[in-house]
């Protein structure tokens, strides 16, 4: 058994979610691997992409986020640092580290600095990719020293694949997200919404599902209350969701999603196109933590090749718009299914898929990387 290590996670951003969902999963693995008495420290760039687009939501909104990180996590340890000076800033930090993650989000050079520490430090290094770039666009993934690494987290069998058979690196985990439980639970909130989805608008790589998954069904369903919560809509994505009759809602910090998801009957799971042809079985964060929620989740196409869920027991998928919306309107109608569903998703996940289940698979692939 691995004994208590010092740990070190460098992350886009850790206080801000803002168009940035592997946070959501990041914070629960640090806080669980705190819980498992290893020191953790979380690492960010100041001024990150994800905190400047946070600062135009408004002061207090940035305020708040301190303060809610602050009060949901109070064991984590986040530091802030600069390009400028941070090699020899990252050489101060990692002096006594025992594992070093570096999520893909980060610089290049910040990524550089890193490794070239390695060998003098003593540390282990892992790269972690929560994205479908390695499938879309490999060559951004190859500017990285990916033979520097000890290993690779990859989170879906087919990143993984791509990993080993693309880039030639032997070690590679598949290394799923999961639900930090101890903030995505059902809560006893009142109805007061038909339908929820909470997903950005995705840089064009959903346009066509969303259109038919969740614009065309809420046009047929306008005597229904249908919300979206999310960020980078442009004005012709929010003028479609108005003449579909959804009420768009804007940003929603992570932290308010489960009281989101307890004031619905229904969530939505829509893809992006790469999860559901060259990526099956890659779900993104928001499955877990609708499960984890006690959501009835329904989803637009998508294969779960990896039986990481039950699939029509923890969620239904859906082949088209009209199965859509028929499958709306049958679970909006039938109190028993909804429950029945719901039941079913929160015991896969709890089962199989928090955070904690996700820290204890990282020691054990330390103590394979120790071996």
């Amino acid at each position: 058994m691995t004994g208590q290590l010092k740990i070190r996670i460098f992350a886009h951003s850790w206080i801000s979610d803002w168009n940035h969902g592997n946070a959501h999963f990041l914070r629960g693995l640090a806080r669980e691997l705190t819980n498992l008495g290893h020191g953790v420290r979380c690492y960010e760039e100041a001024r990150s992409w994800s905190m400047t687009n946070l600062q135009q939501e408004g002061v207090e909104r940035v305020a708040a986020a301190f303060r809610n990180f602050s009060r949901a996590f109070p064991t984590l340890d986040v530091r802030f640092f600069r390009k400028a000076g941070f090699l020899s800033y990252a050489e101060q930090e990692l002096g006594d580290s025992d594992l070093v993650i570096i999520h893909e989000w980060n610089d290049p050079a910040v990524v550089d600095a890193i490794l070239s520490l390695k060998k003098k430090l003593g540390f282990r290094a892992l790269f972690h990719d929560t994205h479908h770039r390695a499938y879309t666009n490999p060559q951004e993934i190859s500017r990285l020293p990916l033979g520097a690494f000890d290993g690779v987290l990859a989170f879906g069998e087919a990143i993984r694949r791509i990993y080993r058979q693309a880039f030639g690196i032997d070690r590679v985990w598949t290394f799923q997200e999961a639900a930090d439980v101890a903030h995505f639970r059902p809560l006893p909130e009142s109805k007061d919404t038909d339908v929820v989805w909470v997903g950005n608008w995705g840089d064009e790589e959903r346009t066509r599902e969303l259109e038919e998954f969740l614009l065309m069904p809420a046009a047929e369903l306008r005597q229904r209350r249908i919300v979206v919560h999310g960020v980078r809509y442009p004005a012709a994505a929010q003028k479609r969701l108005r003449q579909a009759g959804i009420e768009y809602r804007g940003y929603l910090p992570n932290l308010e999603v489960p009281k989101m998801y307890a004031r619905s009957f229904l969530t939505v799971h829509i893809p992006r196109k790469f999860y559901s042809n060259g990526l099956s079985g890659v779900p993104t964060i928001r499955v877990f933590e609708a499960l984890a929620c006690g959501a009835p989740l329904l989803c637009s196409p998508w294969v779960d090749t990896e039986a990481l869920f039950r699939a029509g027991q923890d969620y239904l998928c859906v082949p088209d718009g009209r199965a859509m919306e028929a499958e709306m309107r049958h679970l909006l109608a039938d109190d028993a299914a909804r429950l029945q569903l719901a039941r079913n998703g929160l015991q896969t996940l709890e089962r199989r898929h928090t955070c904690m289940h996700r820290a204890l698979q990282l020691m054990d692939i330390y103590e394979e990387l120790e071996k």
